[in-house]
């Protein structure tokens, strides 16, 4: 990078705004890089999601921001997965847990996948995940990640936090690293002769010059798709929900914390509950060509048991799908302007961080130039559809037929040719690790992911064609699993005692 230090303006800050930049503060302080994140005191945060994966606790770790520090400040908690509750109607696999995978997991994990391939063929062996998995023995009893000093192998976890509060962390952290906070809001996009972003006009007269854009103005998409015109792929075909109603809740009344995200099936999509250490989160996740908000609301506050409650719900609408080119021109959309792929699994910073990731490794590989812009789309959009068809793939393999919402869910066949070749090798008995390996794609989800939620639905022949296992390919010792793991988990203290060791 030669000339004039490289300046990079961030239209829009809540957590993706706030996150990006310190990110490439983070990367890019210490060259000269200018970084300003533009936000409008008027325009409000979405926040529909307040969980995430691993990858926050890696965000943290690398800007070297203590759990002490940031988890009592943002109201957070720990979560080692996510419970499924009602997606199934098959006798004993009405609930599974999805863990995230762990050191420990890697002795059980061979068992889970031999019985899975013997009960796909018809073994009457144990293949329920939950038996085969530290994080779901961890959650049941509140368990938290951390275990005693004589224990070398925790899980692997992350977190539910107030995402406003993490936002307004961040913003702290960002400004710490030198990045600029300017308070406007952006009337206009302006665009030189050449096509790209040259300015950004606020309502109050000033103007925003920058050699390099990031769109995270949430599902407006100023820049990348109002200015910019970027292509917007929608997965509406395939992915049916497109509005949530969202409210509030109390904390668990016994003084305890859970430590898994609640995923609880409803009659035309799903609800979740996320425990955080001063109420909890919940939110009904739906599609509205099969009910209306109202209908939406009452069944949420019946299932909470808060019909009389004057608690206010909030309505959102979701734009699910993604923009062809993550980096378009000048511009990089993030966050909500980038896409969105429906909260089931918590996958919203996840992918803030990967594409901040990639762009920077792209653009900095390329003296900051569009050098490697194909390379860096081409990566970004390969993991989004990669989330997609995960997700995609809980609703296609529901054991449910109690609404035409879930019936048609598991009856349409717009699936990538990705997705059909999984369900393909799962249901004729093939070798999945090898199937998962053969795509490529286990950087998305691994297969203790993929055997989790086909075996968790208890997607097998059914119980009346079962057999006893062929004596000369023995079933994997459950008893030494469940030992190992039960030992195991003595290691770690009481998930609200972690809690309550964070704020000293």
């Amino acid at each position: 990078m030669t000339g004039a230090p490289l300046h990079i303006a961030i239209l829009g800050g809540g957590t993706a705004g706030w996150m990006t930049a310190c990110l490439m503060a983070h990367k890019w302080h210490a060259r000269g890089v200018r970084i300003s994140v533009i936000e409008s005191p008027d325009i409000g945060i979405i926040g529909v999601g307040e969980g995430s994966t691993p990858q926050l606790k890696a965000f943290f770790d690398r800007l070297d921001i203590a759990e002490s520090e940031w988890m009592p400040a943002c109201d957070a908690t720990y979560k080692l997965g996510i419970r499924f509750t009602g997606w199934s109607e098959r006798q004993g696999y009405e609930s599974y847990f999805h863990p995230f995978p762990g050191p420990v997991d890697l002795h059980s994990e061979p068992a889970f996948v031999h019985n899975c391939r013997l009960r796909r063929g018809g073994a009457d062996v144990e293949a329920h995940p939950d038996r085969f998995y530290l994080a779901a023995l961890l959650a049941n009893q509140k368990r938290g990640p951390h275990p005693a000093d004589s224990f070398p192998f925790p899980p692997t976890y992350g977190y539910h936090f107030d995402a406003y509060k993490v936002g307004a962390f961040l913003k702290d952290k960002a400004e710490a690293l030198g990045v600029m906070h300017l308070q406007h809001k952006i009337a206009e996009v302006k665009r030189d002769t050449q096509g790209d972003v040259s300015h950004l006009l606020a309502e109050d007269g000033a103007q925003i010059d920058a050699d390099f854009f990031v769109d995270c103005s949430g599902f407006r998409s100023m820049i990348a798709g109002q200015a910019l015109g970027g292509e917007f792929i929608s997965f509406e075909n395939n992915l049916f929900n497109d509005s949530a109603v969202v409210m509030p809740g109390e904390v668990e009344a016994d003084g305890s914390v859970p430590i898994a995200t609640t995923a609880t099936a409803m009659q035309n999509g799903w609800l979740w509950h996320i425990p955080l250490t001063s109420r909890s989160g919940n939110g009904y996740v739906y599609a509205s060509r099969y009910t209306d908000a109202d209908d939406a609301e009452t069944e949420m506050r019946a299932k909470l048991g808060r019909l009389e409650d004057e608690t206010p719900a909030r309505h959102l609408k979701m734009r699910v799908g993604r923009v062809r080119d993550s980096w378009h021109r000048n511009c990089l959309a993030m966050g909500l302007a980038q896409g969105f792929v429906e909260p089931l699994e918590a996958t919203a910073l996840h992918i803030v961080i990967a594409t901040a990731d990639e762009f920077i490794a792209a653009f900095e590989a390329g003296n900051f130039t569009p050098q490697h812009r194909e390379h860096c789309n081409a990566k970004i959009g390969r993991r989004y559809d990669g989330i997609r068809d995960y997700i995609v793939a809980h609703y296609r393999m529901n054991q449910r037929s109690d609404t035409e919402y879930w019936r048609d869910n598991a009856s349409h066949d717009n699936l990538s040719d990705s997705l059909k070749a999984l369900m393909t090798c799962w249901f004729t008995g093939g070798d999945m690790n090898g199937e998962i390996a053969q795509q490529d794609i286990a950087r998305y989800y691994a297969s203790i992911s993929w055997h989790c939620l086909f075996a968790g639905y208890g997607t097998f022949p059914a119980d009346e064609k079962l057999h006893a296992a062929d004596p000369r390919v023995q079933p994997a010792d459950t008893d030494a699993v469940t030992d190992i793991l039960s030992r195991a988990a003595q290691n770690f203290a009481p998930h609200h005692d972690m809690l309550a060791k964070l704020k000293g």
